[in-house]
């Protein structure tokens, strides 16, 4: 087990925004210490998609990913959302390298729904030991969640649940899923923590709907083998209060 590794899931609707990617590798920079960084970049894909005439679909927050598809999710993802993030890290003075789960084999994944979805994945293994190795000299590694598939191909697997599985392989301490929202949101209040019970009623509930519902299931998975699992926004990296916490705290504590 690596010691006091924090996982931080960047959430992809931030990453065509220069300034929210200039902070958060500031806050990355502050906080220090043993990070890995997963990111997605959902919003640019889906221009990407429509620049080459396709219209996205998505099912529960996921989206469908056809061959064309596939290769605009690796494009944006493993080329520039990857790049992008790991420059902003590099400026802010920290040792990132961008790589992406095909490399090395990192992310292993089976086809996910039966192929229902087309492409998408499900993580069969994390290779930590990489990871660890890459932790020990020092970098931040910077994550892209295009896995490679059983086949050799490349499997579109959701961020949310590629930080988890990353998390849970390297006994991290903690697993933040950073986003432009300070928390989990029941109207204008943030909810302070959840268990796994009150995360699906939320979504039953349409409370949590679109992308957070996903996000909210892969928090709640990790949080059986990671100590620490929040859900807001940049201050969570400073703040060690900030988000909604998920798993064993407390439930249905209002923050703020």
């Amino acid at each position: 087990m690596t010691p006091q590794v924090t996982v931080l899931k960047v959430g992809g609707n931030e990453m065509d925004d220069a300034a929210w990617v200039t902070r958060f590798a500031r806050a990355a920079a502050r906080r220090g210490g043993r990070l890995v960084v997963v990111h997605g970049g959902g919003k640019e894909v889906t221009a990407l998609q429509r620049l080459m005439g396709a219209e996205p679909e998505w099912r529960d927050g996921l989206r469908v990913t056809s061959n064309e598809g596939m290769r605009a999710v690796s494009m944006v993802l493993s080329g520039l959302v990857n790049k992008r993030l790991v420059s902003a890290l590099v400026s802010a003075g920290v040792e990132a390298v961008g790589i992406s789960g095909e490399d090395a084999g990192l992310l292993r994944a089976r086809v996910a729904h039966s192929g229902a979805m087309g492409r998408v994945g499900e993580i069969e293994r994390v290779r930590a030991e990489l990871l660890r190795c890459w932790i020990g000299q020092g970098l931040v590694p910077v994550v892209s969640p295009v896995s490679r598939g059983p086949d050799g191909s490349s499997l579109n697997v959701n961020a949310d649940d590629a930080a988890a599985a990353v998390a849970a392989a390297l006994g991290a301490a903690e697993l933040l899923f950073v986003s432009n929202v300070p928390g989990v949101l029941a109207g204008n209040t943030t909810i302070g923590a959840l268990d796994a019970a009150e995360v699906e009623a939320l979504i039953e509930d349409g409370t949590a709907g679109g992308g957070m519902a996903p996000k909210l299931r892969a928090a709640a998975r990790a949080a059986d083998q990671v100590e620490t699992v929040r859900i807001g926004g940049l201050e969570m990296l400073d703040n060690p209060c900030a988000g909604t916490r998920v798993g064993a705290a407390a439930a249905g504590e209002v923050t703020r």
